[in-house]
């Protein structure tokens, strides 16, 4: 989880990944390991009428992040989940996400190598056939190429 400042605003670090993904109108946004959602809330302000979906392992982080991000949810904008990232799937009827991102997620990042390309392979397999997968590590972001 990256951290935050003040409730209601990104953190420097924070804003710069928000900024630097690559969003609009209209996406399907899937933000892996979401913790208080301050992130998915900024991006659920940039995509009028897309989606973003944020998940995370942790029921506190989950609960946490429906919590504060109430006026997000109830237009439609933002969903929370309850999900290891590695056990993540579409539900029935639910489309596929044109991008995914993660800040501080530990199969993504190189802290829990064992996990890595089991949710490569979910993440894929959740978005559109030109989904891209983000996470931190760059300058700010890098891209993760994903296996077909």
């Amino acid at each position: 989880m990256a951290g935050q400042g003040p409730p209601g605003r990104l953190s420097a670090r924070l804003a710069a990944i928000v900024d630097a993904l690559p969003v609009g109108p209209g996406l399907r946004v899937l933000e892996i390991g979401c913790g208080p959602g301050a992130a998915a809330r900024a991006v659920a302000a940039r995509i009028g009428t897309g989606h973003v979906l944020a998940i995370d392992r942790s029921a506190a982080a989950v609960a946490q992040a429906a919590a504060a991000s109430g006026e997000a949810i109830a237009s439609g904008r933002m969903s929370v989940r309850q999900v290891a990232a590695e056990d993540f799937a579409l539900e029935p009827g639910e489309q596929p996400y044109d991008l995914a991102f993660a800040v501080r997620v530990g199969a993504l990042d190189g802290r829990h190598p064992e996990l890595r390309e089991r949710v490569r392979r979910a993440v894929a397999a959740a978005l559109t056939e030109d989904g891209r997968l983000f996470i931190d590590g760059g300058d700010p972001l890098r891209e993760v190429p994903l296996f077909r």
